[in-house]
């Protein structure tokens, strides 16, 4: 199952670099593990939910977040993809890893785009 959300914003004249720190701040305080890429394309912001059991059983996967674009016209996608260990080295596998996503059985996808949902209206709050 493939799955990816893109949000664009418009005449909101926010810097897409303050987006994405603003972001990977709510991510932080939310308990996401995150690393962070500013690349050619745009922002990238990895985050990964730390715990045993997640561990255990996905310890690749993460939500990856692409923010790019001007502070009038930009946008944030949000999928999932594969935790690249060093991002500042692998900024350009990040960005081809976050559209091919994990297949998952049906179950944790279900999970995974509840939590995706959420994760975007966070994102829809930090840009007003």
């Amino acid at each position: 199952m493939v799955s990816e959300k893109v949000l664009r914003f418009q005449n909101k004249n926010k810097d897409p670099a303050w987006v994405a720190q603003a972001i990977e701040q709510q991510l932080k305080a939310d308990g996401y593990k995150t690393q962070s890429k500013q690349a050619p394309l745009g922002n990238i912001i990895q985050a990964q939910k730390a715990g045993i059991l997640r561990d255990i059983i996905a310890a690749d996967r993460c939500f990856t977040f692409v923010v790019s674009g001007q502070p009038n016209d930009f946008s944030v996608h949000i999928g999932i993809g594969k935790w690249v260990q060093n991002i500042a080295v692998a900024a350009a596998e990040v960005l081809l890893l976050s559209v091919l996503f994990l297949a998952v059985d049906v179950p944790e996808m279900l999970w995974t785009t509840h939590v995706e949902n959420g994760l975007a209206k966070q994102v829809q709050s930090i840009v007003g």
